[in-house]
This record gives C-alpha cells, structure tokens and sequence, in this order.
C-alpha cells in the first residue's frame, strides 16, 4: 500500500512539473520580437529626400516577414518559450540569425534538428518562419 501512493505522490509531481512553466495567464504587452530594420535618408542631386529599407539581407518583403513572425508566435513559442528565450532543451530562438543563415534555419524547420520533429510548418509557412527567424541577430 505504502508502494502505490508514493508511485501515486511522485507521478502526480512529475506530471504538475511536466505541466508548468505556462505563463499564459501573465499579460504581457511589449513581446521583444520586433524586426530588425535599418532605415537610411538619402538626398538626391534634386534636393528631395527619399527613404529606403532593408530587411537585414534575408530578401523578404515585409508582408512575409510578418507572417513569418506571426507563425513562430503560434508554432513554436510552446517550446521555445513566449519571447522565444529557450525553455529546457529547446534553444533561444531571440538571435538565432546570429548563429545560422536563412537556408540553415529553412532546412532545420523541415528536417528537425535535436530534439525539434522535422515539418513542423512546411512550404511558403517555412519560408516565411526562417525569413523572419534570420532577422532575429
């Protein structure tokens, strides 16, 4: 008897410990993952000013690196925690440009790299996860 309800007292911890670290009841408004952009005024011969915009070399357009962020957001903040910091095994997604290229974090997505399944978004979705991923420095 004494056997079954310590198996019953640690699987229950266990199962609670499993199951925290959720902070989905805390509101918290400023996210830290906005995109990087380098933004330049130039004058021309004319004297008008134009402004141009980068995106950080990953060659996306800003429609995609939106969408790419609002999918990491829903796809992989469970394990990668909600300001993408890392949580457990699952690494800090916050600058991950710095350590690999789009192309890298494109094939990682597909094939699943450590402890990550391989095809957790596919096609267009992938692509616009690891261009929005890439800007994160």
């Amino acid at each position: 008897m004494k056997k079954a309800w310590l198996v019953l007292v640690f699987g229950s911890a266990l199962f609670l410990a499993a199951c925290g670290g959720n902070d989905e009841g805390t509101k918290d408004t400023d996210t830290g993952t906005e995109v990087a952009e380098e933004t330049t005024d130039k004058t021309t011969d004319t004297g008008t000013n134009t402004e141009t915009t980068t995106d950080e070399g990953t060659g996306a357009d800003d429609a995609t690196l939106a969408e790419g962020e609002a999918l990491v957001k829903k796809s992989c903040v469970s394990c990668h925690g909600g300001d993408l910091q890392g949580m457990g095994n699952a690494p800090s997604l916050a600058d991950v440009g710095s350590r690999y290229d789009e192309a890298k974090i494109h094939d990682i997505i597909l094939n699943g790299q450590g402890g990550m399944p391989p095809g957790l978004l596919k096609g267009e979705d992938a692509e616009a996860a690891a261009a929005w991923l890439a800007t994160q420095k």
